[in-house]
């Protein structure tokens, strides 16, 4: 059952006013959803980057939830612990590594992989900017082809890393990808990932203003239009199997998809992008989609 607005606007709120976020952040969008679906009894374990700045000035945290700040590749061992530790103390708590793609697809993939392959009883949430913003907009692991950053400055030669099928690859209980620009979906998808027990990843795009070079005012309009070509993906892969959120089904035939075009050109990062390198990204993208297709 989808949520209604007033529903949604009463449920715990993970977020309180005054962060020290950039204009038209996504992270505190994500972050504000997190409480929406999980509840007040949630601890976050928050892996290095821009959400350990938006908390703010300690003592004080603008996150309203308990929070442990953690080095780039602990936070799912150390989620591990916690959610053993709640355990043997007979509390049910949802513990939620959050991190960004540089801590999950680089740094952090090793601890990831291993929390996986325990099955340990976690949430990791991944917010994918697509690159290291929070020092400096350096290319990450998940940066898509052709992207500027300032470690690619003529644009990435290479396609991203698909974390989530490399989540499935572990057979984990739950996986699934969500987008800021569609909250109904993301927290829909939170409230499903609550009730399983076991090793869960969510996958969200959270568009970058400032290092993606476009308005901070349209932060979720990208975001819809990233899911609207078809770049990224809307599904849950839960008992072996795959299903495809409505907002994207128009994804599985090549002739519905919205041109890529659509997508790169309102961002400054793809101003240097060549047509061979938007037939690239052209091709990640149908064989993206064949590979849902054979999971579903």
């Amino acid at each position: 059952m989808t949520l209604g607005l007033r529903e949604i606007l009463n449920k715990h709120n993970s977020l309180i006013s005054g962060t020290a976020a950039c204009p038209g952040c996504p992270e505190n969008m994500a972050m504000r959803m997190l409480g929406m679906g999980l509840g007040k009894d949630t601890v976050v374990v928050v892996v290095a980057g821009c959400s350990s700045i938006i908390q703010g000035n300690a003592p004080y945290n603008s996150y309203n939830l308990p929070v442990v700040n953690i080095a780039f590749a602990a936070g799912p061992a150390a989620a591990s612990g916690l959610a053993r530790a709640y355990k043997q103390k007979g509390k049910d708590v949802n513990v939620v590594v959050w991190a960004g793609d540089g801590g999950t697809a680089d740094i952090g993939f090793a601890s990831l992989s291993g929390a996986a392959e325990r099955n340990e009883d976690i949430i990791y949430v991944c917010v994918d900017n697509e690159a290291y913003m929070n020092s400096g907009g350096q290319r990450s692991g998940s940066t898509p082809l052709g992207a500027i950053t300032s470690t690619t400055p003529e644009g990435k030669k290479e396609n991203k890393k698909n974390l989530p099928f490399l989540m499935v690859s572990h057979n984990v209980p739950y996986v699934a990808t969500a987008s800021v620009g569609y909250p109904h979906d993301y927290i829909q998808k939170l409230k499903r990932a609550k009730e399983i027990d076991g090793f869960r990843y969510i996958h969200v795009l959270t568009p970058d203003p400032y290092g993606w070079l476009f308005d901070p005012s349209r932060t979720a309009e990208i975001a819809k239009l990233a899911v609207q070509t078809c770049y990224w993906p809307l599904f849950e892969y839960y008992n072996g199997k795959i299903t495809v959120s409505q907002e994207c089904l128009h994804c599985l035939d090549k002739r519905t998809r919205r041109p890529i075009k659509d997508f790169l050109s309102v961002q400054g990062r793809f101003k240097r992008v060549k047509e061979d390198d938007i037939a690239k990204l052209e091709k990640y993208i149908d064989d993206m989609w064949e590979k849902i297709k054979e999971l579903m």
